[in-house]
């Protein structure tokens, strides 16, 4: 606790100097806080220059009590510039990490501990392990909708919910070679590009991601026919043209605007 002592009167009639006193029955009261000593200095001064006559025009007292507050102001908004630069950094961090990524020629992503690519009817995982790994050290767990993938005893190098359901029953893993555990998965929805193996995992940008033209032609008609109106849509998309509904969509306009002249479109609007 700091305190400015009273003045008594006997006190200032016995002081020979010259120099102004706060006004005795005045007392100042403040807590030093070590985390902020220029609060509490500026508190002290500001009690002074509001009760006595100390800090005149000019004196080296106001000068100090102004270069105290101008520190002051310059602490905060050096504290509101961190804040701004720290915020504007987790941006920047929130932005890569929802940037989605360009697939690789597979149609997947190149990680750290593994590969994975697709079709629209599998989703194929090659996972390096060390040379020599015999398919007894190897445990690979595929579920529905989750898939868990690593060597006994250790870490699994992967595990978690799959971006969507697959069918266990058809899909099956191996060793390759004594050093690639491959694993393939037959999804459920043979319509859907994934955009990552894992749901919370780097994501792609499935716009960019194309059949192999050399499977297209292995397709049923039916999927074949619908994989090429994908394929139509998305490369309009990309050129910002209209996709085969809203093309569809149009036709069906002209139609019934040429069966129905006397009817007023001025309004009409299509969805």
């Amino acid at each position: 606790m700091a305190i400015l002592s009273d003045y008594n009167e006997d006190q200032e009639n016995n002081n020979c100097c010259s120099c102004p006193h706060p006004p005795s029955g005045l007392s100042f009261n403040g807590v030093l806080d070590p985390s902020n000593p220029m609060g509490f200095l500026e508190s002290a001064l500001n009690f002074v220059s509001e009760n006595s006559d100390m800090f005149k025009k000019g004196s080296p007292e106001r000068k100090i009590s102004s270069l105290v507050k101008n520190i002051r102001e310059r602490i905060v908004k050096e504290e509101e510039e961190k804040e701004a630069a720290k915020k504007l950094e987790e941006e920047k961090k929130n932005k890569a990490m929802n940037k989605k990524l360009t697939p690789n020629k597979a149609n997947g992503l190149d990680m750290e501990t593994h590969s994975w690519g697709q079709s629209l009817q599998e989703v194929t995982i090659n996972i390096p392990v060390p040379e020599g790994t015999k398919s007894r050290d190897v445990l690979c767990e595929i579920k529905m909708k989750s898939l868990k993938v690593g060597l006994k005893g250790q870490t699994p190098i992967i595990q978690g919910e799959l971006f969507e359901s697959v069918k266990p029953n058809d899909s099956y893993w191996m060793m390759e070679d004594q050093k690639v555990i491959s694993v393939l998965l037959t999804k459920c929805d043979k319509m859907t590009w994934w955009k990552s193996l894992v749901k919370g995992g780097p994501e792609i940008d499935t716009q960019k991601a194309e059949p192999e033209p050399s499977k297209l032609s292995d397709l049923e008609g039916e999927t074949r026919s619908a994989v090429e109106k994908m394929m139509f849509d998305q490369r309009q998309k990309q050129m910002g043209l209209p996709t085969s509904q809203e093309i569809e969509n149009q036709e069906m306009m002209k139609k019934f605007m040429a069966q129905n002249p006397n009817f007023d479109f001025s309004n009409a609007k299509m969805m």
